[in-house]
């Protein structure tokens, strides 16, 4: 078999196991707010627990790919970013492998050097899969702190939904956990791997205090976006990122969230999806009209 072939059968067998997509209305309707733009308020505590993983943080901070870089490009790698997710959870089969096309020719560029303290390289699936596991993991957690706690069956429900997370590039459907206690025994067991040095901690400050956007910006959601950025993470990573905290910013911050959360609901369906479903939007479009997708 031809290593075309091989590509072509692996992509079949892919795209045979991804569950059927549930549209914007439907994931609001089994769980409310879970794709609200409010959920955005943890992207930076879950691009540190990422890349606290040391070959996915030396991958993204020696990346030679500056068009991908949230330093120089904040504006398009979040577009890259809530597409991804947009087209992974509701997506169709061929949009996925669309996009995934598109992702593998950056990441083909993503490997480590002779020079790098660590090895790593962007098609390594055991990554991939960790990056996935933030990623839904992000879902649930954020979730939880806006809107109340999930129960177990929706836990598992919503798990079940979000493989295509990881399988939309190139995690196997046997290497994702087959059910939420397994997924719990490798995200508990992951959460042993991390690890952040002082050079990859100064990289994750950068985006915990926003110093890639400009002043006034910085100036208005600097201070803000480190207090939910901190509330977000597990207590183990804030201590590696040394990050203050205390029983009082605690409350302050549940208290915040959740009213935010509330607040959140109360907003129209199309006006609180509206980060995701316009970026699935775009890349429909740029997809019809053969325009690049990253």
């Amino acid at each position: 078999m031809t290593a075309q072939a091989n590509l072509e059968s692996r992509q079949a067998r892919l795209e045979h196991e991804w569950p059927t997509p549930l549209t914007a209305r439907e994931l609001d309707q089994q769980f409310p707010g879970i794709f609200d733009g409010a959920m955005l308020l943890a992207g930076g505590a879950n691009i540190i627990l990422q890349l606290a993983l040391p070959a996915v943080g030396y991958g993204v901070a020696e990346s030679r790919v500056e068009s991908g870089s949230i330093l120089h490009h904040p504006i398009k790698r979040s577009r890259t970013t809530f597409t991804y997710l947009a087209v992974a959870m509701m997506g169709t089969s061929e949009e996925k492998l669309a996009y995934r096309r598109a992702v593998n020719r950056s990441h083909a560029q993503v490997h480590s050097t002779e020079d790098s303290p660590v090895k790593y390289n962007a098609f390594d699936e055991n990554l991939q899969m960790w990056v996935a596991a933030c990623l839904y993991w992000g879902f649930v957690d954020t979730h939880q702190k806006l809107h109340g706690p999930m129960s177990r069956e929706e836990q598992e429900t919503f798990y079940q939904l979000a493989h295509p997370l990881g399988t939309t590039l190139q995690v196997r459907q046997d290497t994702w956990p087959k059910d939420l206690e397994a997924f719990d025994a490798y995200w508990q067991e992951g959460l042993q791997k991390l690890h952040i040095d002082e050079r990859i901690r100064q990289y994750l400050m950068m985006i915990a205090d926003l110093t890639f956007l400009s002043s006034p910006t910085r100036f208005l959601l600097g201070r803000f976006n480190r207090f939910v950025t901190t509330g977000f993470l597990p207590a183990e990573i804030r201590e590696q990122m040394q990050l203050e905290w205390n029983d009082k910013k605690q409350r302050r911050f549940e208290r915040t969230v959740r009213t935010i959360g509330r607040i959140s609901l109360l907003l129209p369906r199309v006006i609180r999806q509206a980060p995701y479903n316009l970026v699935l939007w775009d890349f429909r479009r740029r997809l019809k009209h053969d325009k690049p997708l990253v």
